[in-house]
């Protein structure tokens, strides 16, 4: 019994509506919404015996912070696995699942240009006591699904050393709709000489002494938040294009009570998941000097700022 609750605009719901289909189980389709509220979905497992599901891992986070009295332990009781994927997954989340519920997780991995997931941990029991890391590693390659971790001359890195996570397998997409040149900065030749391709994923990994891949962070400047992707880059031009404003950077940070301006200029511009549900008010001129507008890359970012506040 697989519950449905990711929106069809995921590639998430591709796996929620065909796997079951294709093995002859049963789908159940949650209400709008309701993938959005704990308590919804702890009344949906335990109505419909659902034994399957997935969750973001900042969505697994409010449900098992749901999970705090007996009845509602009770109500997982059905599930029999739990996929998680669109984040870094943290171990101690894991251990905190497995200690109120006991059901195997599962860590995904992949891009929408690679048709969904292309490796697979499972995060429980040995393999989850076995990580000393912060997250659960992205694991090993699904069939028919290549992993490689190159440097910038696509040539392998060894074992150990970061570099820039690229994917191979016939799964992967024929580029961006109307974006030639994204296309090709992305989607690149096979270095091997076979005619195949690549898809350039922007993550950055390293190989684990088991054979695991570990994902350690981006090489550009997007983000994800709640599983969207982010690109900081593009809510620079919107904040640009207002006026009274010469230069802008844009940087994550978990911090602030103040509810954002929802009649601002970032709100008319900018897709609704790309405007913040908090207000910073605390960085202002005052706090930090112009920002260097020829410093793009994520790591000068952060030398920046790390330059700026503790110097």
């Amino acid at each position: 019994m697989v519950l449905q609750k990711t929106p069809c605009s995921f590639d998430v719901s591709v796996w929620e509506f065909f796997w079951p289909l294709m093995v002859g189980a049963q789908l159940v389709m949650a209400p709008p919404e309701a993938h959005r509220d704990p308590q919804q979905l702890l009344a949906l497992i335990d109505r419909h015996r659902v034994t399957t599901l997935h969750f973001v891992p900042s969505m697994l986070a409010a449900f098992v912070g749901a999970l705090d009295n007996s009845p509602a332990v009770a109500c997982c009781a059905p599930l029999r696995q739990v996929f998680c994927s669109g984040e870094a997954l943290p171990a101690e989340l894991c251990r905190l699942w497995q200690s109120r519920t006991g059901v195997p997780l599962h860590n995904l991995y992949g891009p929408t240009e690679a048709a969904v997931d292309v490796s697979w941990h499972p995060a429980w029991g040995e393999s989850l006591a076995a990580i000393t890391g912060a997250n659960v590693p992205i694991g090993l390659p699904v069939w028919n699904t290549g992993l490689r971790i190159l440097d910038a001359r696509l040539r392998p890195v060894p074992p150990g050393v970061a570099g820039d996570l690229y994917l191979t397998g016939v799964q992967l997409a024929q580029g961006y709709l109307g974006r030639p040149e994204l296309t090709a900065s992305r989607f690149v030749a096979d270095p091997e000489g076979n005619g195949g391709r690549m898809y350039r994923t922007g993550d950055v990994a390293r190989w684990l002494p088991g054979g695991e891949v570990e994902y350690l962070g981006r090489s550009d400047d997007q983000l994800k938040i709640r599983g969207q992707r982010i690109e900081l880059s593009e809510i620079d031009h919107a904040l640009l294009s207002l006026p009274g404003i010469k230069q802008a950077v844009t940087y994550a940070l978990v911090l602030g009570n103040t509810p954002a301006d929802t009649g601002g200029g970032d709100a008319r511009q900018l897709v609704g998941y790309l405007v913040p549900s908090l207000a910073c008010a605390w960085i202002s001129t005052a706090c930090v000097p112009p920002w260097p507008i020829a410093c793009r890359h994520t790591w000068c970012r952060w030398r920046w700022l790390r330059w700026t506040l503790y110097r």
